[in-house]
Formats: C-alpha cells, sequence, structure tokens
C-alpha cells in the first residue's frame, strides 16, 4: 500500500472517503439528510507501528436532499491485529453541520407512521431508477441503515455502494421508536457483486437510527437481474 501523499482522485483516497461518508451517514443521516462524497481536496496515508495504517483527508461531503455542500476533515484507521482486520476507526470534523435542519418534516413523518403502522413497499427505486416521492424518505432510511453495513464491512480494498431496497415492512413501534425490517442490495464495487443483506433497525427524530441486527443474505442467482 502507497504512503505519503495520495492522489486524491485515485482509489486508494477515494476509497477511504467513502468509509467517511457511511460513517457520517450512520451519525447524521435521516430519513430527509443523506450524505454522498463530493470532492476529496487531499489525502495522506502513513505506517502507524503496531496498530495499522492511518490515513488524514480534506473533503467535502454533499447532503443530498437539500444540496448543501460541508467541508470536512476527517482521520481513518484501519487496524491491523495479528494479520487480522477490523472495522475502520473514524474521526471526523465538519463545518455548520447544523445548519441543515430537518426537524420539521422528520417529525411529521414519525407522527404519521407511529399512528399507521401498516406501511411496505419494494424496489426503491424501481428498474429506471425511479422512486415515488412518498416512499423516498424509506429509501434515504435505507441507505442510511445500509451505511452501518458499509462501515463495519469496509476495508482499504473496499468500496461499496447501495444499490437497492429490495423490500421492507414496517414492524410495531418499539420504546416510542418506529421499527422497520429491510431487505437491502448492496453493490461491491470491487468484485461488482450484487450482495443482498437483512436489516433491522428503529428510528425516531430524537434517538436517529439504530440497527438491531444485520445479516448478510445468501446470494441468488435474480439478485443480479433488473428488478420491475
Amino acid at each position: 500500500m502507497e504512503t505519503g501523499e495520495l492522489n486524491p482522485s485515485h482509489y486508494p483516497a477515494q476509497r477511504v472517503a467513502k468509509v467517511v461518508q457511511h460513517y457520517f451517514n450512520t451519525r447524521h443521516g435521516s430519513p430527509y439528510k443523506v450524505f454522498a462524497v463530493k470532492k476529496v481536496f487531499s489525502a495522506n496515508a502513513e505506517e502507524v507501528p503496531d496498530s495499522g495504517r492511518k490515513y488524514q483527508l480534506e473533503l467535502s461531503m454533499k447532503e443530498m436532499v437539500h444540496n448543501t455542500t460541508v467541508a470536512c476533515a476527517a482521520e481513518v484507521l484501519f487496524p491491523r491485529k495479528e494479520g487480522s482486520e477490523s472495522s475502520p476507526q473514524v474521526q471526523l470534523s465538519c463545518e455548520d453541520i447544523l445548519k441543515i435542519n430537518t426537524s420539521a418534516p422528520e417529525e411529521s413523518l414519525y407522527q404519521q407512521y407511529k399512528l399507521n403502522q401498516n406501511l411496505s413497499a419494494h424496489n426503491l427505486p424501481d428498474s429506471y431508477g425511479h422512486v415515488d416521492e412518498d416512499q423516498e424518505p424509506f429509501w434515504h432510511l435505507g441507505m442510511v441503515a445500509s451505511s452501518f453495513i458499509m462501515l463495519s464491512e469496509s476495508s482499504e480494498n473496499t468500496l461499496y455502494n447501495m444499490a437497492q431496497v429490495a423490500n421492507l415492512t414496517q414492524m410495531a413501534s418499539e420504546n416510542e421508536q418506529l421499527k422497520f425490517d429491510y431487505h437491502v442490495l448492496l453493490h461491491d464495487m470491487v468484485s461488482q457483486e450484487i450482495i443482498p443483506w437483512k436489516l433491522v433497525f428503529t428510528w425516531s427524530p430524537s434517538a436517529g437510527v439504530k440497527v438491531q441486527t444485520m445479516e448478510k443474505s445468501p446470494n441468488c442467482r435474480h439478485c443480479n437481474e433488473p428488478k420491475p
């Protein structure tokens, strides 16, 4: 692995930036806030004796729902212990993150589905890339919840994207939290494999997204086929 200053547009820097994206979503994502890497300005890598490899990045993150950009500085450590790898450790500092205020629509969505617990949907987006407007918050929730998986599974050699919410079902609310069962398809950009996962998580405006279980599903030959 390369050390020192990295080309911000090349894979090593871009892969680490994706890890930062997933971390950001697990901390700040919601049905009305989903973050993606906009640009990596600088990146540096160094070996840390007895710890692993540490990356330092200057980058911008785009909040996709409101088209707002924030500047961030990140430090990502990929730990290594006796030849094994574990989830990356991220430290992140961003400017003006609190200026993106989505409390009103989140509270409205929460109250609507707390009273009417019969939501179900599938194929978000469909094979044409379309998501109905009333289902967009739950597509966003799927992206945010999937970031917990992708952060956990990330290494220096991975690059994951969320491909689709195959199906979702609302479950009975739990401790004032809305609860959901999602089946999602993740795209491994390195192998070009589509990987199905099952997620059970809760959400409320005050508590955010809390993943209870995430389980990799057996691969199926239909998972790479276009969805109707």
